[in-house]
């Protein structure tokens, strides 16, 4: 991205991508128009172990950048000459032998080099954090077990966020402590519940992450189990959070036996879950439902930021369809956050409104080619998919901002739905980083008679490095609707969905 960024930034140069050539960064090139230029068989040629640069702008411009390549690569320099610099531990073993009072060990290596590094930090009386993906169900199973026996939790694998003795691992964003403790089964969905808590004006007291995988049926929600003991025995957590998907059949029986033998109040929020699902285990049905029932069990009140006025939202949603041209049916959604995607199929379903996606909650369909959407569609760009050998969308937006401009230019969109997400390891600036490709597709689409509605939700606060209040400004000042939370942002484009399928659109 900074190379992108650098080469941008030339004269004569409108945008630039550098990417590697996997199959669905060369999808989205050539859905862009890239490769139609005479270099069909080179670009066509490229592996997942090739750099492309795509570069628009003048011909001079291009073949200037061209000639100097090498430069936009070149690193700022290292340590100064003559400061001893300590070498970073190579291993658990020795790491632990530099900090012996440390309790977790953070993994994040190549997924089939996860477990065992896993088994290493277990061995040595360590709870586990993997933040690392690709690791086998079968290697989860066992590691939880191991941990279980051994009186430790595993979080993870893919593991985005925890909070522990007031520390944020990973994507964690700046909250206060307070008397709120969360179990959760993703990043995102921690992140924005810890997020809403804070502004709020309370706090969270620990949060443990389990992996997305931890409630389903072949792992049995060991690390939620350990999570729930491990809060319920904190004097500082007064109210437990359960954020989630749906678990499995068997272990959602065995989580309601739990939460019933609670002595503290849990409040659950299993994105995507039928009322009927369970006589036993009631969910709220959105991350700010959970924040609110949450806030009241602790005896404090809603904050107004997550109120909805449902009529207000339809209004909103009307001001932008009827500026639409009839033939823009369709809401687009390219998240960073894959619970927010799951949590915004949820609003749409229960609206009965059908959209695919490459992480389909039950009775949604799926994207044949996640590289290529069709009708309404959300699409989580943190899936396995578009981060294999390469960082997650929260740190490099790049794939993207290839995906905007793909979805920008499809004259049946009429809304595109995106969520920024603040915090220690994400980019410096998120919003930055898609800015000027959000202006590039809504100037296009009013070139060619279309008005483009762009929606948003910043997850983080003001304490955050990015700062939420510059993130908002910054999406305001480019004419993008930004709401309060990424609930609140799906339920205006379901509004919006709702109005172009009866027709709204009257340009």
């Amino acid at each position: 991205m900074l190379v992108a960024r650098r080469i941008a930034s030339e004269p004569g140069i409108r945008d630039a991508s550098a990417v590697m050539a996997t199959e669905a960064n060369r999808k989205a090139l050539a859905g862009m128009g890239y490769g139609d230029d005479g270099h069909d068989q080179d670009f066509a040629a490229a592996g997942p172990n090739d750099l492309v640069l795509a570069i628009e702008g003048e011909t001079a411009a291009i073949d200037s950048v061209i000639a100097r390549a090498d430069c936009y690569f070149a690193r700022g320099s290292g340590p100064a000459a003559g400061v001893d610099v300590a070498p970073e531990p190579r291993s658990i073993a020795q790491a632990l032998a530099e900090r012996p009072d440390c309790s977790v060990a953070v993994i994040s290596v190549p997924g089939e080099h996860a477990a065992r590094e896993a088994r290493a930090a277990l061995a040595a009386g360590l709870h586990v954090f993997i933040f690392s993906s690709n690791v086998s169900v079968e290697d989860e199973r066992a590691l939880k077990s191991e941990a279980r026996d051994c009186g430790l939790v595993v979080m993870g694998p893919d593991c985005g966020t925890a909070y522990l003795g007031g520390a944020g691992i990973g994507f964690a964003n700046a909250v206060r402590r307070g008397p709120i403790g969360i179990v959760a089964a993703s990043g995102t969905g921690m992140q924005e519940f810890a997020s809403l808590v804070h502004r709020a004006g309370s706090g969270i007291s620990s949060g443990i992450g389990t992996g997305s995988r931890d409630l389903t049926d072949a792992i049995g929600g060991v690390s939620t189990m350990a999570g729930l003991d491990a809060l319920e025995a904190d004097p500082s957590t007064r109210v437990i959070a359960l954020v989630s998907k749906p678990a499995g059949v068997a272990t959602t029986d065995a989580l309601a036996q739990r939460i019933a033998r609670c002595a503290k109040p849990v409040v659950a929020c299993l994105l995507g879950a039928d009322s009927g699902d369970s006589d036993a285990l009631r969910s709220v049905s959105s991350i700010d439902e959970a924040v609110c029932s949450a806030l009241r069990a602790v005896g404090a009140n809603e904050p107004a930021f997550l109120q909805i006025d449902e009529r207000r939202m339809r209004e909103r949603a009307q001001s932008e369809t009827e500026k639409m041209h009839p033939q823009q049916h369709y809401v687009r959604g390219l998240f960073a956050g894959g619970t927010l995607c799951y949590q915004a199929q949820a609003i749409f379903r229960r609206a009965r409104l059908r959209v695919y996606s490459n992480s389909p909650l039950l009775g949604m369909p799926e994207l044949a080619d996640p590289c290529v959407s069709r009708d309404s569609a959300f699409v989580d760009m943190g899936a396995e998919t578009f981060v294999h050998g390469r960082p997650h969308p929260m740190i490099d937006a790049t794939e993207r901002r290839l995906r905007l401009g793909q979805e920008g230019s499809d004259p049946s969109v009429g809304v595109i739905l995106l969520d920024f997400i603040l915090g220690a390891i994400a980019s410096p600036d998120p919003t930055g980083d898609l800015l000027d490709r959000i202006r590039e597709v809504r100037d296009a689409a009013r070139a060619s008679g279309r008005h483009l509605c762009v929606a948003a939700s910043v997850c983080g606060t003001e304490d955050d490095r990015q700062s939420l209040q510059r993130q908002v400004r910054a999406l305001e000042d480019a004419g993008v609707l930004v709401f309060a939370s990424s609930a609140q942002a799906a339920i205006f484009a379901r509004e919006a969905a709702l109005l172009l399928a009866r027709g709204g659109g009257c340009a």
